[in-house]
């Protein structure tokens, strides 16, 4: 049976684990390693793990981190940041990743959708889409952390990523990041009539009422977030946390196989 999901989203940069504020002032929150073994425990749906370094500095991926990541965990793997071509995917899903995810890259180069998903199967190419509203109304994607304004019509580029083999699409607002007020429903909205293909959508979690309203909503949908999992109470102390099995089955429980 269909479900939403819940899940964490994980920035690193330096080897840390950070969270940023509308892509900026990324603050330093613990070790990604410790992160995920909290994350085990707390049996979460899927795990999404983003180099914000990588594609900035033009680094290769970490590969390294991502075999001991993968190793550690006992949940479902995206990993994304660094990732231009076949080679780089195949070496990461021989680590033990389920899915990569896919921005800049597939920006420049589309037909890397195609060659990606030929490979390594549909269902584990995500294309993520950072994406920012325009001063005079829509949207538009960004890249490099939210600094190079693109071009792109975020809805048009989802129904081309579908067409080009894509398995599963990410639209994150950074206009929403780290601001824990809520998502942008007209956002979701507009990117969910493109496309029938699986969508997770992040930025914007301050509290589970808000993945409630976004999965009573939006029906059968991926829901991330990122401070939500990593910051507790008002003061945001660092804290590592995910909703009980209980507390899932409620914000759940108006959804059913086939909305």
């Amino acid at each position: 049976m269909l479900r939403p999901r819940i899940i964490p989203s994980l920035l690193i940069q330096d080897h840390g684990l950070v969270k940023t504020v509308n892509f900026k002032n990324a603050k330093y929150v613990g070790d990604p390693i410790n992160a995920v073994k909290i994350f085990n425990e707390k049996a979460v749906d899927e795990l999404a793990i983003f180099d914000i370094d990588a594609t900035v500095k033009g680094y290769e991926p970490n590969y390294s981190l991502i075999e001991r990541i993968a190793n550690q965990s006992r949940m479902p793997l995206c990993y994304g940041g660094g990732v231009k071509t076949v080679e780089q995917a195949q070496r990461i899903f021989g680590l033990g990743i389920e899915k990569i995810a896919l921005s800049s890259a597939v920006l420049h180069n589309p037909n890397l959708i195609t060659q990606i998903a030929d490979r390594v199967g549909a269902q584990s190419v995500i294309i993520v889409l950072d994406v920012k509203k325009k001063l005079f109304g829509g949207y538009e994607v960004y890249t490099h952390n939210g600094k190079k304004a693109t071009g792109i019509n975020p809805f048009k580029f989802i129904q081309e990523a579908q067409k080009l083999g894509a398995g599963e699409i990410v639209i994150n607002s950074i206009d929403q990041d780290g601001a824990m007020k809520g998502f942008d429903h007209a956002l979701i909205d507009k990117a969910r009539e493109q496309s029938s293909l699986p969508m997770t959508v992040l930025g914007g979690a301050g509290s589970l009422d808000d993945i409630k309203d976004v999965i009573d909503k939006h029906k059968i949908i991926g829901v991330a977030a990122g401070s939500l999992f990593v910051f507790k109470g008002v003061y945001k102390a660092v804290l590592i946390n995910y909703p009980s099995k209980e507390q899932k089955e409620n914000l759940f429980k108006k959804v059913k196989h086939g909305d």
